[in-house]
């Protein structure tokens, strides 16, 4: 058909051709766009009439579990005595369908492969596009946090990422809340975060002041019913400060242990029931009976080697803050805290071998950086600050064997108030409080003084006006020839001062008790 139209079309042109050779080459160019604009309205009727096969939702990966819509249609007009059936890798799957839909429940990736619409109308045949149905496994998110050891108070930030990304997708997130002990098959309830009770667009959600211990899970949804990938494993963000609900503590008090000494982990705070549960690499997540003996909130550690993250966890869905514990066969370790030290406070460090003698000839390094090799045992930090954080090892001098610990991270935590604040405070406060009572007292006073003065002025007035005689007035001359007094003219004000001292006699009133003198200045600038 179309080879028929483009032989026709050829022919027209070389008809008109013949009929228009004195025309110019501008009208030449108006008949080769008037040839191009004839061929594709040709064109484009000839394929409106064809078969297009679309998909709902339009998505290039299904997973298992969720729907899909055929639609089979033919653009433009139709009749109503077409039918079609849809091949499924060229082999009739649906046949002899008149409706333009057919919804697929609960794929599974056995319907991958290639789809198109056959269509029948009174011996004409017409093929759709094809379309490839590409079906995978239900899709598992994957959580990370960062940091995993934020200072108190600080944004946490949660990432949200699905195996198999594809379009649609919205992003749930969980805060993990303990469950009781004896509940051995899943150890965590999840409730949902505020903000994520119908999704979030973005895969990052950020967590404000983050103070203790928690764990967090995610997981994707799309379409509608939503459709849900599976949900990620826990993830902690731990917190070293102790809270009143739970606290765990560890005796000896040291991250690093000799692999044949007792370590005991005990719970403490409000509640009657404690697990302790650890966090070791790769992403395991265990129980004190996994590794140790947990009698009442105690959990004592009997395997030999162990190195991981430890905290507590109570039936009311506390979590106490968290300590990293290294267990293993050494022949010396550092001692040094579990918990974070708050500035302004004395640490000390030391290197033991595996009799438990303390070491003294061994140098000190932060951050492979020596820092102490004099004859001193021990290395003491008189007043801990943030610039003594980092990984801590000590190292034997003796060259024969050349003994080095494994490191520890000391951390640091700011101290609410510092040495010295909490006794500054109250004075500060105290003299700010007095400074501003005093204000308020000169305040008060200056206005009365003002508005005393003021009333004077006006009593001054009236005598004036009754007799000019009676009263003391001072000239604007006799002002001028009195040094003492030339700075109170100022602008354009009136000022008022009072001159002490008794009124001479013979300016006619002796008889009259003695008086201040005012002073009445106009000055003029």
């Amino acid at each position: 058909m179309l080879q028929f139209q483009s032989f026709y079309l050829h022919k027209v042109e070389e008809f008109l051709r013949s009929r228009l050779s004195v025309l110019d080459v501008k009208m030449g160019h108006t008949l080769l766009c008037l040839r191009g604009f004839f061929f594709l309205n040709l064109l484009y009727r000839g394929q409106a009439q064809d078969a297009v096969l679309t998909i709902e939702p339009n998505w290039t990966t299904f997973f298992t579990g969720e729907s899909v819509t055929f639609k089979c249609d033919i653009t433009g007009d139709k009749g109503s005595d077409w039918v079609y059936s849809i091949y499924w890798n060229d082999q009739e799957w649906l046949p002899n369908n008149k409706h333009e839909s057919y919804e697929l429940h609960s794929l599974t990736p056995g319907y991958n492969g290639a789809y198109h619409c056959f269509f029948y109308q009174k011996g004409s045949t017409k093929k759709s596009n094809t379309i490839y149905l590409n079906v995978s496994d239900r899709p598992k998110a994957v959580l990370t946090v960062s940091p995993s050891w934020p200072s108190p108070g600080a944004s946490v930030t949660l990432d949200c990422s699905v195996d198999h990304p594809s379009a649609g997708w919205s992003f749930y997130w969980y805060k993990a809340v303990p469950k009781p002990s004896h509940n051995s098959y899943n150890s965590y309830d999840y409730e949902l975060l505020p903000g994520s009770e119908n999704g979030t667009e973005q895969h990052l959600f950020i967590i404000d002041g983050q103070t203790h211990t928690a764990g967090y899970v995610c997981r994707a949804g799309r379409g509608d019913p939503v459709y849900y990938s599976g949900q990620s494993q826990p993830k902690f963000v731990w917190s070293g400060d102790l809270n009143s609900a739970a606290s765990l503590t560890v005796s000896p008090d040291s991250v690093q242990h000799f692999s044949k000494t007792s370590v005991l982990l005990s719970c403490e705070g409000i509640s009657t029931e404690w697990r302790v549960r650890t966090f070791t690499k790769p992403d395991y997540l265990y129980r004190c009976s996994s590794w140790g003996t947990m009698t009442g909130s105690t959990c004592t550690i009997t395997r030999g080697w162990l190195s991981g993250v430890f905290w507590c966890e109570s039936e009311t869905g506390q979590f106490s803050n968290a300590v990293n514990i290294t267990k293993y066969d050494y022949e010396m370790i550092l001692v040094s805290p579990v918990r974070p030290v708050a500035e302004g406070r004395s640490v000390t460090l030391s290197c033991k071998f595996k009799t438990g003698t303390v070491l003294y000839n061994v140098d000190f390094y932060k951050d492979d950086k020596l820092i102490q090799n004099d004859t001193r045992k021990e290395l003491t930090i008189s007043a801990v600050s943030k610039s003594d954080e980092g990984f801590y090892q000590c190292k034997r001098r003796d060259p024969a064997d050349g003994w080095t610990s494994p490191e520890s991270w000391f951390s640091v935590k700011l101290a609410a108030s510092g040495p010295g604040k909490a006794s500054q405070f109250p004075i500060l406060l105290i003299v700010g409080l007095l400074g501003g009572v005093v204000l308020i007292i000169l305040l008060l006073l200056f206005l009365y003084l003002y508005r005393k003065s003021k009333d004077s002025c006006c009593i001054r007035s009236q005598r004036t006006n009754q007799g000019p005689a009676t009263d003391h007035m001072i000239n604007q001359d006799e002002i001028q020839n009195m040094p003492q007094y030339s700075t109170l003219l100022h602008g354009d004000r009136c000022l008022y001062e009072t001159i002490g001292g008794p009124v001479e006699a013979g300016n006619g009133a002796s008889n009259e008790p003695e008086e201040s003198l005012y002073l009445n200045v106009a000055a003029d600038q």
